[in-house]
Protein backbone atom coordinates (compact mmCIF):
# COMPACT_ATOMS: atom_id res chain seq x y z
CA UNK A 1 0.00 0.00 0.00
CA UNK A 2 2.67 2.55 0.91
CA UNK A 3 4.26 1.74 -2.26
CA UNK A 4 0.99 2.75 -4.17
CA UNK A 5 0.73 5.73 -2.04
CA UNK A 6 4.40 6.88 -3.29
CA UNK A 7 3.29 6.28 -6.71
CA UNK A 8 0.30 8.14 -6.64
CA UNK A 9 1.64 11.26 -5.10
CA UNK A 10 4.64 11.21 -7.94
CA UNK A 11 2.86 12.47 -11.06
CA UNK A 12 2.55 15.78 -10.13
CA UNK A 13 6.64 16.21 -9.52
CA UNK A 14 7.38 14.48 -12.79
CA UNK A 15 5.31 16.12 -14.53
CA UNK A 16 6.89 19.58 -13.45
CA UNK A 17 10.32 18.37 -14.17
CA UNK A 18 9.28 17.57 -17.62
CA UNK A 19 8.15 21.03 -18.10
CA UNK A 20 11.87 22.03 -17.44
CA UNK A 21 13.30 20.42 -20.12
CA UNK A 22 14.66 21.95 -22.84
CA UNK A 23 13.14 21.25 -26.68
CA UNK A 24 16.57 21.76 -28.99
CA UNK A 25 15.86 19.16 -31.37
CA UNK A 26 12.87 19.65 -33.88
CA UNK A 27 12.03 16.02 -34.50
CA UNK A 28 10.85 15.08 -37.89
CA UNK A 29 7.08 13.41 -37.96
CA UNK A 30 6.26 10.45 -40.15
CA UNK A 31 3.71 8.70 -40.59
CA UNK A 32 3.56 5.02 -41.31
CA UNK A 33 -0.32 4.84 -41.34
CA UNK A 34 -4.15 6.50 -41.90
CA UNK A 35 -4.66 6.28 -38.17
CA UNK A 36 -3.30 9.45 -36.30
CA UNK A 37 -1.83 7.50 -33.87
CA UNK A 38 0.37 5.74 -36.87
CA UNK A 39 3.54 7.84 -36.83
CA UNK A 40 7.16 8.07 -35.73
CA UNK A 41 9.22 10.81 -34.70
CA UNK A 42 13.05 10.81 -35.73
CA UNK A 43 15.32 12.76 -33.69
CA UNK A 44 18.61 13.75 -35.31
CA UNK A 45 21.23 14.71 -32.75
CA UNK A 46 22.44 18.94 -33.09
CA UNK A 47 25.96 16.50 -32.61
CA UNK A 48 26.15 12.96 -33.13
CA UNK A 49 28.24 11.26 -30.71
CA UNK A 50 27.23 7.56 -31.06
CA UNK A 51 26.46 5.08 -34.22
CA UNK A 52 23.99 3.26 -32.28
CA UNK A 53 20.20 4.13 -32.82
CA UNK A 54 17.84 4.10 -29.97
CA UNK A 55 14.12 2.22 -30.95
CA UNK A 56 11.23 3.67 -28.51
CA UNK A 57 8.44 2.37 -28.11
CA UNK A 58 5.90 4.54 -25.24
CA UNK A 59 4.13 3.29 -22.45
CA UNK A 60 0.95 4.49 -20.77
CA UNK A 61 -0.90 1.47 -20.00
CA UNK A 62 -1.38 1.00 -23.47
CA UNK A 63 -4.45 3.00 -23.39
CA UNK A 64 -2.83 6.59 -23.37
CA UNK A 65 0.70 8.31 -25.20
CA UNK A 66 2.05 9.39 -28.31
CA UNK A 67 5.48 10.18 -29.21
CA UNK A 68 4.84 13.62 -29.22
CA UNK A 69 3.65 13.06 -25.32
CA UNK A 70 7.66 11.54 -24.67
CA UNK A 71 9.41 14.35 -26.50
CA UNK A 72 11.03 14.78 -23.91
CA UNK A 73 12.67 11.44 -24.04
CA UNK A 74 13.63 12.23 -27.08
CA UNK A 75 15.12 15.39 -26.80
CA UNK A 76 17.16 14.14 -23.68
CA UNK A 77 18.66 11.00 -25.70
CA UNK A 78 19.31 13.14 -29.07
CA UNK A 79 20.90 15.55 -26.49
CA UNK A 80 23.24 12.75 -25.20
CA UNK A 81 24.33 12.50 -29.40
CA UNK A 82 22.01 9.25 -29.98
CA UNK A 83 20.28 8.91 -33.30
CA UNK A 84 16.57 7.94 -31.91
CA UNK A 85 13.07 6.57 -33.44
CA UNK A 86 9.80 6.89 -31.30
CA UNK A 87 7.27 4.76 -32.21
CA UNK A 88 3.33 5.70 -31.42
CA UNK A 89 0.40 2.85 -31.93
CA UNK A 90 -3.08 2.94 -31.87
CA UNK A 91 -4.13 2.75 -28.10
CA UNK A 92 -6.38 -0.06 -26.13
CA UNK A 93 -8.97 2.89 -26.03
CA UNK A 94 -10.01 2.49 -30.26
CA UNK A 95 -8.22 -0.88 -31.16
CA UNK A 96 -7.98 -4.14 -29.17
CA UNK A 97 -4.53 -6.14 -29.55
CA UNK A 98 -3.39 -7.34 -31.44
CA UNK A 99 -3.42 -3.54 -33.39
CA UNK A 100 -0.85 -2.39 -30.81
CA UNK A 101 1.78 -5.05 -32.06
CA UNK A 102 0.81 -4.75 -35.58
CA UNK A 103 1.57 -1.35 -35.42
CA UNK A 104 5.07 -1.56 -33.81
CA UNK A 105 6.39 -4.32 -36.06
CA UNK A 106 4.38 -1.71 -39.00
CA UNK A 107 6.38 1.38 -37.96
CA UNK A 108 9.47 -0.09 -37.10
CA UNK A 109 9.88 -1.41 -40.21
CA UNK A 110 8.51 1.92 -41.63
CA UNK A 111 11.30 3.68 -39.63
CA UNK A 112 14.39 1.30 -41.19
CA UNK A 113 13.48 1.60 -44.22
CA UNK A 114 13.57 5.81 -44.05
CA UNK A 115 16.87 5.21 -41.98
CA UNK A 116 18.56 3.02 -44.59
CA UNK A 117 17.02 5.52 -47.36
CA UNK A 118 18.77 8.38 -45.58
CA UNK A 119 22.00 6.51 -45.85
CA UNK A 120 21.91 5.66 -42.12
CA UNK A 121 24.16 2.46 -40.82
CA UNK A 122 20.95 -0.06 -38.99
CA UNK A 123 23.27 -2.43 -38.03
CA UNK A 124 23.74 -1.04 -33.96
CA UNK A 125 20.08 -0.34 -33.52
CA UNK A 126 18.85 -0.36 -29.26
CA UNK A 127 15.23 -0.98 -29.04
CA UNK A 128 14.02 0.09 -25.75
CA UNK A 129 10.26 0.35 -23.86
CA UNK A 130 9.39 1.67 -20.48
CA UNK A 131 6.51 -0.04 -19.03
CA UNK A 132 3.21 -1.62 -21.49
CA UNK A 133 6.36 -0.19 -24.10
CA UNK A 134 8.58 -2.57 -22.39
CA UNK A 135 5.93 -5.44 -22.91
CA UNK A 136 5.51 -4.33 -26.66
CA UNK A 137 9.47 -3.88 -27.63
CA UNK A 138 10.29 -7.22 -25.94
CA UNK A 139 7.36 -8.35 -28.30
CA UNK A 140 9.20 -7.27 -31.49
CA UNK A 141 12.78 -7.85 -30.30
CA UNK A 142 12.51 -11.27 -29.24
CA UNK A 143 8.82 -13.26 -30.53
CA UNK A 144 9.98 -14.85 -33.49
CA UNK A 145 6.38 -15.94 -33.92
CA UNK A 146 5.51 -12.24 -34.53
CA UNK A 147 8.07 -11.62 -36.59
CA UNK A 148 7.41 -13.32 -39.19
CA UNK A 149 3.83 -12.66 -38.92
CA UNK A 150 4.86 -9.09 -40.05
CA UNK A 151 7.78 -9.37 -41.62
CA UNK A 152 10.18 -8.24 -38.66
CA UNK A 153 13.91 -8.23 -39.28
CA UNK A 154 16.09 -7.73 -36.14
CA UNK A 155 19.95 -9.00 -37.58
CA UNK A 156 20.60 -4.71 -36.79
CA UNK A 157 19.37 -5.10 -33.56
CA UNK A 158 22.15 -5.23 -30.68
CA UNK A 159 20.67 -4.55 -27.89
CA UNK A 160 17.12 -4.60 -25.65
CA UNK A 161 16.79 -2.47 -22.75
CA UNK A 162 13.13 -2.63 -20.72
CA UNK A 163 11.98 -1.05 -17.89
CA UNK A 164 9.21 -2.19 -15.58
CA UNK A 165 7.87 -4.58 -18.00
CA UNK A 166 5.07 -6.96 -17.59
CA UNK A 167 6.55 -9.51 -19.45
CA UNK A 168 4.15 -12.14 -18.13
CA UNK A 169 0.69 -12.32 -17.92
CA UNK A 170 -0.40 -14.05 -15.09
CA UNK A 171 -2.05 -13.87 -11.52
CA UNK A 172 0.55 -11.93 -10.36
CA UNK A 173 -0.42 -8.81 -11.74
CA UNK A 174 -1.54 -6.09 -9.67
CA UNK A 175 -5.53 -4.65 -9.45
CA UNK A 176 -4.14 -1.92 -12.18
CA UNK A 177 -2.32 -3.93 -14.42
CA UNK A 178 -5.58 -6.71 -14.47
CA UNK A 179 -7.80 -3.22 -15.26
CA UNK A 180 -5.24 -2.38 -18.30
CA UNK A 181 -5.23 -5.79 -19.94
CA UNK A 182 -8.58 -6.47 -19.62
CA UNK A 183 -9.08 -3.20 -21.56
CA UNK A 184 -6.11 -3.94 -24.08
CA UNK A 185 -7.73 -7.75 -25.22
CA UNK A 186 -11.30 -8.82 -26.43
CA UNK A 187 -13.55 -11.19 -23.97
CA UNK A 188 -12.04 -14.70 -24.87
CA UNK A 189 -8.68 -13.62 -26.33
CA UNK A 190 -5.97 -15.97 -25.68
CA UNK A 191 -3.74 -13.90 -24.28
CA UNK A 192 -0.41 -16.37 -24.37
CA UNK A 193 0.02 -14.85 -28.10
CA UNK A 194 0.55 -11.53 -26.18
CA UNK A 195 2.58 -13.19 -23.31
CA UNK A 196 6.19 -12.21 -23.74
CA UNK A 197 7.86 -14.38 -21.60
CA UNK A 198 5.99 -17.01 -23.37
CA UNK A 199 6.72 -15.84 -26.85
CA UNK A 200 10.50 -15.58 -25.81
CA UNK A 201 12.75 -17.06 -28.18
CA UNK A 202 16.50 -16.65 -28.78
CA UNK A 203 18.32 -14.92 -31.53
CA UNK A 204 20.81 -13.17 -29.79
CA UNK A 205 19.89 -10.00 -28.72
CA UNK A 206 21.67 -9.24 -25.33
CA UNK A 207 19.07 -7.67 -22.85
CA UNK A 208 18.97 -5.15 -19.42
CA UNK A 209 16.05 -5.13 -17.37
CA UNK A 210 15.70 -2.65 -15.31
CA UNK A 211 12.91 -3.41 -11.94
CA UNK A 212 11.98 -2.24 -8.90
CA UNK A 213 11.33 -3.71 -5.76
CA UNK A 214 9.20 -1.37 -5.05
CA UNK A 215 6.98 -0.38 -8.13
CA UNK A 216 2.99 -0.22 -7.14
CA UNK A 217 2.51 -1.53 -10.66
CA UNK A 218 4.45 -4.59 -11.82
CA UNK A 219 5.45 -7.22 -9.68
CA UNK A 220 9.26 -7.78 -9.80
CA UNK A 221 9.18 -11.54 -9.78
CA UNK A 222 8.09 -10.46 -14.20
CA UNK A 223 11.28 -9.83 -14.57
CA UNK A 224 12.85 -12.19 -12.88
CA UNK A 225 10.83 -15.27 -14.37
CA UNK A 226 11.82 -13.25 -18.04
CA UNK A 227 15.73 -13.26 -16.98
CA UNK A 228 15.32 -16.84 -15.94
CA UNK A 229 14.11 -17.98 -18.96
CA UNK A 230 16.21 -16.21 -21.03
CA UNK A 231 19.72 -17.89 -19.72
CA UNK A 232 17.71 -20.97 -19.78
CA UNK A 233 17.39 -20.25 -23.46
CA UNK A 234 21.28 -19.88 -23.21
CA UNK A 235 20.13 -15.70 -23.84
CA UNK A 236 22.46 -12.67 -22.34
CA UNK A 237 20.05 -10.86 -19.86
CA UNK A 238 21.00 -8.41 -16.56
CA UNK A 239 18.87 -7.63 -14.35
CA UNK A 240 19.05 -4.18 -12.65
CA UNK A 241 17.47 -3.36 -9.55
CA UNK A 242 16.26 0.11 -9.11
CA UNK A 243 17.42 0.76 -5.45
CA UNK A 244 17.69 4.37 -5.18
CA UNK A 245 14.56 6.73 -4.19
CA UNK A 246 13.35 6.98 -7.46
CA UNK A 247 11.96 3.70 -7.63
CA UNK A 248 8.09 4.00 -8.23
CA UNK A 249 7.12 2.84 -11.22
CA UNK A 250 6.16 6.57 -12.42
CA UNK A 251 9.74 7.60 -11.52
CA UNK A 252 11.80 4.91 -12.68
CA UNK A 253 9.60 4.09 -16.52
CA UNK A 254 8.12 7.56 -17.50
CA UNK A 255 10.75 9.85 -15.40
CA UNK A 256 13.95 8.24 -15.85
CA UNK A 257 14.95 11.10 -17.85
CA UNK A 258 14.40 14.16 -16.02
CA UNK A 259 17.10 13.31 -13.82
CA UNK A 260 20.94 13.58 -14.87
CA UNK A 261 22.86 10.59 -15.14
CA UNK A 262 24.43 11.61 -11.61
CA UNK A 263 20.95 12.33 -9.87
CA UNK A 264 19.62 8.93 -11.48
CA UNK A 265 21.36 5.47 -10.80
CA UNK A 266 19.15 3.70 -13.14
CA UNK A 267 19.50 6.34 -15.89
CA UNK A 268 23.57 6.00 -15.34
CA UNK A 269 23.21 2.33 -15.47
CA UNK A 270 20.98 2.57 -19.58
CA UNK A 271 23.98 4.81 -20.80
CA UNK A 272 26.49 2.80 -19.78
CA UNK A 273 25.05 -0.52 -20.96
CA UNK A 274 24.50 0.72 -24.09
CA UNK A 275 27.62 2.46 -24.42
CA UNK A 276 29.65 -1.53 -23.88
CA UNK A 277 27.32 -2.74 -27.12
Amino acid sequence: MNDFLRESFSYSKIFKEIKKIERKIQPEKIAYGSDKNQYYYYYEPSKLLSDKIIIWIHGGGWNAGTPEDFDYMGQCIGKEGYRVISIGYRLSTQKKYPAQIEDVCSGYNHAVSYLKKKGIDTSKMIICGPSAGAHLSSILTFSRTDQERYGVDVSGVIGYVGWGGPYCLNEKSSIMLRLLENQLFSKGYDRKQADPIALLSNNNVPMLLIQSRHDGVVDFSFAENFRDKAHKLGMQCELYEVTDELNTHSWYTAGIFVKSREENKSLDKFYSWVEER
